[in-house]
């Protein structure tokens, strides 16, 4: 959690407002770039470009040309994006291609362009090339690019390959419950940005240990919808569950499991890793995940374990390092022992293992299992000149690169007039990219009523565009930033992108009854600007605002609504109004809890699959 993550660090300020300006996408414009030889405008930018004479024209009789399977399901993707786009029912063909058509083609024996390059061209028809289906599904995302400015590209073409291998964006919704559709909506982002891995620690409802299931937990039916939509953009959704620090919201109600301290004081958040029981039980929580997630990675986080404290409180763990490895071991050798253990265990299940780096203080004897990654937020004694030198991959997860609800928001305008790469790590600057796996940008809900998720998405998108931009090619291929901005406006969103400014269900702003199961109340409705309503009643706006409170929310359910003094910066004043069979369900925005009544009248909120949620009926007053 990033709100545990308070040190000296320099920051970068304020995120930059973004600068709507106008890209050249007129037909004189594009013209105007073709005859200077210019790059049409992508994200990332295309660093190879060979202008040629005349363009390419989509059209009514546009066809996609595909073969094989492979070729067909990269087809299949772009008919159905295209058609979300508004550019119509375009048909997946197989057989010879005539001017005007799309042809996907994968050569296995375009060995030089690599697992995730391409190459484009377009003259009287487009092709689109990979060696592999990932590489030609990114051809499709630079000509859906194209298309949105335009139906006419220039002619020319391209051979387009990232820098480094991993591209991401990490989202905590290990406390705080984070809609589906809002992942969903990050997935279509992400590869329309050829960013290509989605970190997610979250909690799947277990079945074996049905103590644990406080919320916001996700179903494994919603986890494989994310995952299959994942898979089919090209996405790898790697999950985590944090360990054997920030373990409360598994262990809160296994108090064997917690650790104690030199005063019997147990200890919530941190796992006993000197108990077998307490390994068993994280290893079993891995299987059920295994169930719904298919990444060929799992990350155990493994940060922050002795945060507010040390290891001298615990005696155990000293002792349980020395009876395995000697009198010369360390504390922290226990620690690292866990996270070897889990190592294998991943390895024997066919799962490479992530960490976190802050836990690799240079205090162990006993080093980490070989191949490990490493994900770099913090600036420790070992540095990450050190961790590549003794063989570890290593990803650039920069405290700089961070988005945290109600608090620091990367300053994506300073990153990018710094020509910011994944070179730059916090405390160190790297000469050489070798050994560096990538970078990703990593979202926090520490204060979490600080901001909605809509709130959220509005200020990720420049730094998710950045992120891609400095992962794939030059990290500033733009003079300026406005002109980067503007190069991020021209290309848009990814088709099928929701807006989260905008309400879902477009119901009017003004005076309504509210009604359902003999319970009724009267309430303006009013719009908020990041796409909710605010209902205030005679006695006040409606809230949540009762109960147990985690990262300053209350998630703990049956917590009964209330009214409170309105206030337009209180987000527990926002409401998501869901369309449901004779009116809507009343979900609140950060609890994503909705709305249900009780035998006696109360109304309460409870996790959707708890208690049915009440339907309310609204009628114009």
């Amino acid at each position: 959690m990033a709100e545990f993550r308070k040190r000296a660090l320099r920051l970068l300020g304020a995120t930059a407002a973004l600068t709507l300006l106008a890209a050249p996408t007129s037909a004189a414009a594009q013209e105007e770039q073709q005859q200077e030889g210019r790059a049409p405008v992508t994200v990332p930018a295309l660093a190879d470009w060979s202008a040629e004479s005349g363009g390419y024209l989509f059209g009514r009789g546009t066809r996609l040309v595909a073969d094989t399977p492979a070729e067909r399901r990269v087809a299949d993707t772009l008919a159905d994006d295209l058609r979300a786009a508004g550019h119509g029912t375009v048909p997946v063909v197989p057989g010879g291609a005539r001017t005007g058509d799309i042809v996907i083609d994968v050569q296995a024996s375009r060995t030089a362009l690599g697992a995730e390059g391409y190459e484009l061209r377009a003259g009287r028809r487009l092709s689109v090339t990979g060696a592999t289906e990932t590489g030609a599904f990114y051809g499709t995302r630079t000509l859906l690019q194209l298309l949105a400015q335009g139906d006419r590209i220039p002619a020319g073409r391209t051979v387009d390959g990232p820098r480094y291998r991993e591209r991401g964006v990490g989202v905590c919704a290990c406390y705080v419950h984070i809609t589906l559709p809002w992942l969903e909506n990050l997935v279509r982002e992400m590869a329309y940005h050829k960013l290509n891995q989605l970190l997610v620690e979250l909690k799947v409802k277990s079945d074996a240990h049905p103590e644990a299931d406080t919320w916001g937990y996700y179903t494994k039916d919603e986890i494989r919808r994310l995952v299959a939509l994942g898979d089919r953009y090209h996405v790898e959704i790697i999950p985590e569950i944090n360990s054997p620090g920030h373990m409360d919201p598994w262990i809160e109600n296994r108090p064997d499991l917690q650790l104690t301290d030199s005063d019997g004081n147990k200890q919530p958040a941190r796992l006993d890793v000197t108990r077998q029981k307490a390994f068993d039980y994280y290893t079993g929580l891995m299987d059920e995940y295994a169930q719904v997630f298919t990444a060929k990675s799992w990350h155990m986080g493994a940060d922050e374990y002795m945060l507010g404290s040390d290891y001298s409180k615990y005696p155990q763990m000293l002792q349980y390092a020395q009876d395995k490895y000697g009198s010369s071991a360390t504390p922290q050798d226990a620690y690292v022992d866990f996270v070897n253990r889990v190592q294998a265990y991943a390895a024997s299940k066919g799962r490479k293992l992530r960490i976190w780096n802050d836990g690799l203080t240079g205090a162990n004897t006993v080093p980490v299992a070989a191949g490990t990654t490493v994900e770099h937020w913090l600036n420790v004694a070992v540095k990450p000149s050190r961790l590549i030198a003794q063989g570890y991959p290593l990803m650039n997860a920069a405290y700089s690169l961070y988005l945290v609800r109600g608090g620091f928001h990367s300053d994506t305008r300073s990153l990018y007039d710094q020509s910011w790469d994944p070179r730059s790590f916090e405390g160190e600057k790297l000469a050489s990219g070798k050994g560096v796996t990538g970078a990703k940008i990593s979202l926090w809900p520490d204060n979490g009523r600080g901001e909605t998720e809509n709130e959220v998405a509005v200020e990720l998108w420049p730094a998710l565009r950045h992120i891609a931009q400095a992962t794939w090619g030059d990290p500033h291929p733009d003079a300026t930033y406005a002109e980067f901005t503007a190069r991020r406006t021209a290309v848009g969103h990814a088709p099928g992108w929701r807006d989260p400014t905008r309400l879902p269900v477009p119901v009017p702003e003004g005076a309504y009854t509210l009604t359902t199961g003999g319970v009724s109340f009267k309430a303006d409705l009013t719009r908020t600007a990041d796409g909710y309503a605010s209902l205030r009643t005679a006695d006040g706006c409606l809230e949540i605002s009762g109960g147990r409170l985690t990262l300053n929310v209350p998630l703990q359910p049956g917590i009964e609504a209330d009214r409170a003094a309105c206030d337009a910066t209180d987000t527990l004043q926002r409401w998501q109004l869901e369309a449901a069979a004779g009116g809507f369900r009343l979900v609140n925005a950060i609890t994503q809890m909705a709305l249900s009544v009780t035998d006696d009248g109360r109304t309460v909120q409870y996790p959707p699959d708890q208690r049915t949620p009440a339907v309310w009926h609204l009628t114009a007053d």
